[in-house]
């Protein structure tokens, strides 16, 4: 296997974390400017996007366990988020509620199609379930991959400056809207401020995802713009 793209993969992103690290700037986020570098090298290099992702698999392997490693702080703060259940599973579903039929509304207002209206609904869950939901449901899913990281990518890089700017100041409430709005690098994002925000995050991503996976369908189905 040709090992350029794991390559080039970490080592852009290790270089953007290290600006990022020294700055702190919303706009220096690593994930963003590390996609774009990749495009940028695969344009100019003229390698094709099917054998850099052929050599890219492992890194898209360590998904599944990277998503499960957040329940490593969760378990940790376990008694403290005990406590929060009722404030947790309120927000997921308020949450979950708003994410899916505010995106599915306004792409239809906007003119969208029906496969994207599709693809576009799970866009607030973690990647690995929302490429499974958009199959399943008849979405693009590799669309709905591209929408799920643009999700993650705003959520890690102006959540905690919206969260900020509207004073939300509790860390479960905190970690709540992080962890439903912006799945996983929403999560990595509000850790860094709080364990306990991170851990409610890691929960409220999680639930989110099994909420979603079961209302998604059956709100496109009632909407009558599909």
């Amino acid at each position: 296997m040709n090992p350029f793209g794991v390559f080039i993969t970490i080592l852009v992103f290790f270089v953007f974390n290290k600006i990022y690290e020294k700055k702190k700037k919303f706009y220096l986020n690593p994930v963003l400017l590390s996609i774009i570098a990749v495009i940028i090298v695969l344009q100019v290099t003229g390698i094709d996007y099917e054998a850099y992702n052929e050599s890219a698999q492992v890194i898209s392997f360590f998904l599944g366990p990277g998503v499960v490693s957040l329940a490593v702080p969760l378990y940790k703060k376990r008694e403290n988020v005990k406590e929060y259940i009722l404030e947790v599973s309120t927000g997921v579903i308020v949450g979950g509620l708003t994410a899916v039929l505010s995106v599915v509304v306004i792409t239809w207002l906007l003119g969208g199609s029906e496969s994207l209206i599709i693809s576009i609904s799970p866009k607030s869950v973690t990647t690995p379930v929302a490429i499974s939901i958009s199959e399943q449901i008849g979405g693009i899913y590799s669309l709905t991959a591209i929408l799920v990281i643009i999700t993650g990518i705003l959520g890690n890089s102006v959540g905690v400056p919206i969260l900020n700017l509207f004073k939300v100041k509790d860390p479960v409430a905190r970690g709540i809207a992080m962890g439903v709005s912006s799945h996983v690098l929403g999560t990595e994002r509000i850790m860094q401020e709080s364990k306990l925000s991170g851990a409610i995050s890691g929960l409220a991503m999680a639930l989110n995802a099994l909420f979603s996976a079961f209302i998604i369908y059956h709100v496109l189905q009632i909407l009558p713009i599909i």
